[in-house]
């Protein structure tokens, strides 16, 4: 067999990262499922190097946990956790909008404005079926934790917790009349930082992003019954 050398690898072990992350989100790898290595590899048409490479990205995402005597296993959704990550988000990403209005320049709010244009005729398009499920800078939240230009809070909020996150944010998407809200609930952020009011953005944000939690918790709630 051919030998692959490390660059080609490093590139093979990124696409398969990207798309297992993809398939973790939107649930084609189902939460709790256990990982094997063997059926992955002859889906992806990969070799086990790169796929224990992707594997252990995964892992540092916290999409992926290694279970002694059990092996890998895809991280199990549950309301405990729900709660945990949504009061860490709420706080950081009311943070994180509040110096967005002091750090984002005015091209970049414009790019803000545009972007809630494009993920409301999206709405209109897909009937909001897939409104949650975009991620890097077509994510509205991305683009003002990016903005806030505070490092920390953008390795803890875009690389730590960000996939994660969108397992969540995915569940939201089932209910049909959450995207129009969140919509209007991103608008109102957004035009609190072109008003570069700190304050304000802080507390919509949170008020966004609780909301947002009350709604998977029943989501839970209705499955758990």
């Amino acid at each position: 067999m051919e030998q692959i050398h490390s660059k080609d690898t490093q590139t093979i072990a990124d696409r398969l990262s990207d798309e297992l992350i993809t398939s973790i989100v939107k649930g084609d790898i189902p939460s709790g499922s256990k990982i094997s290595e063997p059926d992955l590899a002859r889906t992806f048409k990969v070799s086990r190097g790169p796929l224990r490479e992707a594997i252990r990205r995964l892992e540092g995402l916290h999409l992926v946990a290694r279970i002694p005597h059990v092996g890998a296993r895809v991280v199990s959704l549950h309301s405990e956790q729900l709660v945990e990550i949504y009061q860490v988000r709420e706080a950081l990403e009311g943070m994180a909008a509040r110096l967005a209005c002091s750090n984002m320049t005015d091209e970049e709010i414009a790019e803000l404005k545009e972007l809630l244009d494009a993920h409301e005729r999206n709405i209109e398009q897909s009937e909001g079926r897939d409104y949650f499920q975009h991620e890097g800078d077509f994510d509205f939240h991305y683009r003002i934790i990016q903005g806030s230009k505070n490092q920390r809070l953008i390795e803890l909020l875009c690389s730590e917790l960000y996939h994660l996150i969108r397992m969540y944010r995915f569940r939201s998407s089932q209910i049909l009349s959450r995207p129009n809200k969140a919509l209007t609930e991103h608008r109102h952020i957004c035009t609190a930082i072109e008003e570069r009011d700190g304050e304000l953005a802080e507390i919509l944000m949170r008020r966004h992003i609780n909301t947002a939690q009350k709604h998977i918790e029943q989501e839970f709630q209705r499955e758990e019954e």
